[in-house]
């Protein structure tokens, strides 16, 4: 594994990680304490409501496109970042403060998650492209591996903590400790202005969204990626949806059990973001590879006999799917200009993340209509898809040349 850590050499990087780490801690918390109380206290275990939710939360990133982009190419990504962590943190506490007090209804849930996703559909493009800014193109590859495992670190240590706690401090108590784990970050952004790399001047493509969409219609390679990402995001990834599901309705399990599932396809997405960082570069075809084994481990993860066997599968679907969105996502930041990064990154987490209003809402309603195993069928659908996308791609990439 020599070289998976290089990005870490550098001293603002180390400081930016080590605050989203502890911050990535919180976020899996919550998302583990929210869900339980939609599904256990505010509906009778409705998939669908926790369905809306993810929509609810990660729609604003297809909303806001025309903004978030546009902010992550102009100002000052690292005042940004400061802003938009710190309404999320007073979102947390608005939520930990009705649950404590009894107050708290499913519309609350709603609203509030419609707001942390307005915050985070800016967060995340600045959030991407500050990479560079701390470690340079050179290093850029390796940075986005490493943030993505160490989000789904978090999202092994998070569940597990949170199902301790929701037993012990309550559900409200997780949302309050969330919002104090914001703090470090936010004393970070404060520190790192001299880490900051001067931006490079960019008069070549100025402009707004419609600079990156004309960008994008001209590079074949990206809308191949972007549509193989836009099939596996909105049908494959709502893994909330599936493993709540599965816990609950298929398996008759408890909270602890629901935490442990989600830790077990987590240690198979730390392992992927590691495997994806080791290597020096991403390429189209270990894209469309990875496609097609989350394709097949989704598959089997649908026919598993037994919460032992679908807590393995899990594991290999949490590595296929890593490799699958890390290496298309930098291979997508490499790709791009970095006059029109910040707005090209937009796009994708709008592909990536503002696509759920679409597929949560849809997969939702199949767990409930036809079963969670259904569900995961549909998951599997998608990674096939993407993989036929980009399989198609490289045969007219091979006829063109050829010609």
């Amino acid at each position: 594994m020599k070289g998976t850590f290089r990005s870490l050499a550098n001293p603002g990087y180390r400081l930016w990680f080590a605050g989203a780490a502890v911050s990535n801690v919180g976020t899996w918390m919550q998302r583990i304490a929210q869900d339980w109380l939609v599904l256990t206290q505010l509906t009778p275990n409705s998939a669908t409501a926790v369905g809306v939710i993810m929509a609810l939360q990660f729609g604003p990133s297809l909303l806001l496109l025309p903004f978030t982009g546009v902010a992550a190419d102009r100002v000052d990504r690292r005042r940004l970042l400061l802003a938009t962590q710190a309404v999320q943190s007073v979102l947390a506490l608005l939520l930990g403060l009705l649950t404590i007090s009894g107050t708290v209804v499913l519309w609350h849930v709603y609203v509030l998650a419609f707001l942390l996703g307005c915050a985070t559909a800016f967060d995340g493009p600045a959030r991407q492209t500050f990479l560079a800014d701390l470690v340079g193109e050179a290093q850029l590859a390796n940075a986005v591996a490493l943030n993505a495992a160490s989000f789904n670190s978090a999202r092994m240590i998070g569940p597990a903590v949170a199902g301790l706690l929701i037993a012990t401090a309550g559900i409200g108590g997780v949302f309050l400790i969330n919002a104090a784990t914001y703090m470090p970050v936010l004393g970070i952004l404060a520190r790192l202005e001299r880490a900051v790399l001067p931006r490079p001047p960019a008069p070549e493509l100025p402009g707004n969204l419609g600079a990156a969409l004309r960008y994008l219609a001209a590079r074949g390679d990206m809308l191949a990626l972007l549509f193989m990402l836009f099939l596996v995001a909105t049908f494959g990834l709502n893994f909330p949806i599936f493993i709540a599901t599965m816990t609950v309705a298929v398996f008759h399990e408890d909270v602890g059990s629901y935490g442990f599932l989600t830790s077990m396809m987590a240690i198979g997405s730390v392992a992927g973001a590691l495997l994806t960082a080791h290597r020096q570069s991403p390429r189209i075809p270990q894209i469309i590879r990875s496609a097609a084994i989350f394709g097949l481990c989704c598959l089997l993860a649908a026919l598993a006999p037994g919460y032992a066997a679908f807590a393995a599968l899990l594991q290999a679907t949490g590595v296929a799917a890593q490799v699958f969105t890390t290496s298309t996502n930098s291979l997508l930041q490499l790709e791009a200009d970095p006059a029109v990064r910040g707005r090209v990154v937009s796009i994708v987490l709008a592909v990536f993340l503002g696509t759920t209003p679409i597929g949560s809402p849809a997969v939702g309603w199949v767990a409930d209509t036809w079963g969670p195993r259904w569900a995961l069928g549909v998951a599997a659908a998608s990674g096939f898809g993407a993989a036929l996308v980009g399989l198609l791609f490289c045969r007219k990439q091979k006829a063109e040349g050829d010609a």
